[in-house]
């Protein structure tokens, strides 16, 4: 492969042209839930062998912090829409509240591609410059139309937000399909292999997104070899599955795999996508926290904020071994998250040294003044009470001069020093 503008020419109609025998596309969209919607609880279940893969089969799967996060607050509703080629199969509500959105969710639309080239399809999902074909997502399959009553699917407000959604692709070759099979007599998987895996992954053509051919090893590093059979690629607008023998249709091992891929696969990525989205709000109201007073009360609410997501979303193992912690571990890889959470940790902690600086020298200067206030009166009412004098008169007169005494000393640098801590001078000196 040299990379060459031909062989991305080739590529690109070769991968344009491409029917895998089962094709599927989950696409994960931002909404907001405003009341519980009147749908079946639990993720939507896909059947094999009579065994459904339902919220009790999934649960098994992951540890109980990342099961109660993707499973307690999810819904689902089976459909049977069809436009075209495709169909939708079934639509899923996860519930993903943040401390600015209580009404945060993640929408699922489950379809199946029948009998045309998937790439085109998310090409045109992607809006691709030259992509001839329609969005998807329009017309009946609109998720205004689709949701309508249920959730808002407008813009989110979140930071950082996706301008398209992101999508999970399933597709198995048939035996005409060489570029994704390995060589039948040395096992070897092609390059172009990882190629049509890359235009899944990221809904674009080789002509659209050229690769460079130093970068080519590291395409190979970065796929997921699931097993011998199929492989899952994660990239940062969406993640792919692809086999790599031809599939016989039912009964074949394929059906074990497309169940993985619109299940337990498919829930270590929505659990990255509400790490992700926490991780952006966070980053984002950090670099906020100095802006107007009460710094002690926001420093503490987002180190409350950073506790909770720690317990109930933070988590980098989602089950001792396997494909499911695989995909989380490259989705949080893709995004950096582990590097940037470390980061929110370092700043909270900076920003927490510096309130407990600030209240100290407060109390401190808080002392101070009681010191510049109390030395003087008490020193002037001992005299007094030494000399017995009790005369209403030099009372006062003991007064005035404690007074005086003490507005000459908060005149010394000393007593400046005292009312600037008093007032909070270091939070000051830190804005400036």
């Amino acid at each position: 492969m040299s990379g060459s503008a031909e062989d991305a020419a080739r590529l690109t109609d070769e991968f344009l042209a491409a029917v895998g025998v089962r094709q599927t596309m989950a696409v994960l969209l931002p909404v907001r839930l405003a009341a519980d919607p009147p749908w079946a609880v639990g993720p939507l279940p896909f059947e094999l062998d009579g065994r459904a893969s339902d919220a009790a089969s999934r649960r098994r799967l992951f540890t109980p912090a990342a099961a109660r996060a993707l499973y307690e607050r999810r819904w689902h509703r089976r459909t049977a829409v069809a436009e075209g080629a495709l169909r939708l199969d079934g639509m899923e509500l996860l519930r993903t509240p943040t401390a600015r959105s209580a009404d945060q969710a993640l929408a699922v639309l489950h379809f199946t591609v029948r009998d045309t080239p998937l790439l085109p399809v998310l090409r045109a999902l992607s809006g691709r410059r030259h992509a001839p074909d329609p969005d998807p997502l329009r017309g009946p399959f609109a998720p205004g139309t689709l949701l309508a009553g249920v959730a808002d699917t407008g813009a989110p407000a979140s930071p950082f937000a996706l301008a398209r959604p992101y999508t999970v692709v399933f597709l198995t070759p048939g035996a005409g399909l060489g570029a994704a099979l390995r060589d039948p007599s040395t096992g070897e998987l092609p390059l172009s292999a990882d190629l049509l895996l890359r235009s899944l992954a990221s809904r674009a053509a080789p002509s659209d997104i050229p690769l460079p051919p130093e970068h080519a090893p590291g395409l190979r590093t970065q796929a997921n070899r699931i097993s011998a059979d199929w492989s899952a690629l994660v990239l940062r607008q969406g993640a792919a599955f692809l086999g790599h023998r031809p599939d016989t249709g039912s009964g074949d091992f394929y059906d074990y795999a497309a169940l993985n891929a619109r299940g337990a696969y498919l829930d270590a990525l929505l659990l990255g996508t509400a790490q992700r989205d926490r991780i952006d709000e966070l980053t984002d109201d950090l670099s906020a926290v100095f802006e107007g007073p009460g710094l002690a009360r926001r420093v503490a609410a987002l180190e409350q904020r950073i506790a909770v997501f720690r317990s109930t979303y933070w988590r980098q193992h989602l089950n001792a071994h396997g494909p499911a912690n695989d995909l989380l571990l490259a989705f949080q890889a893709r995004y950096r998250l582990p590097d940037r959470f470390t980061q929110i940790l370092a700043e909270a902690a900076d920003h927490a040294r510096l309130v407990q600086t600030q209240e100290s020298q407060q109390i401190a200067g808080a002392l101070g003044v009681l010191t510049v206030l109390g030395l003087p009166l008490s020193t002037a009412l001992g005299i007094l009470q030494v000399l017995g004098d009790s005369r209403p008169s030099h009372l006062l007169l003991a007064l005035a001069a404690a007074l005086a005494a003490t507005g000459a000393a908060l005149t010394t640098r000393y007593g400046r020093l005292v009312l600037s801590s008093l007032r909070g001078g270091v939070h000051r000196r830190r804005r400036g």
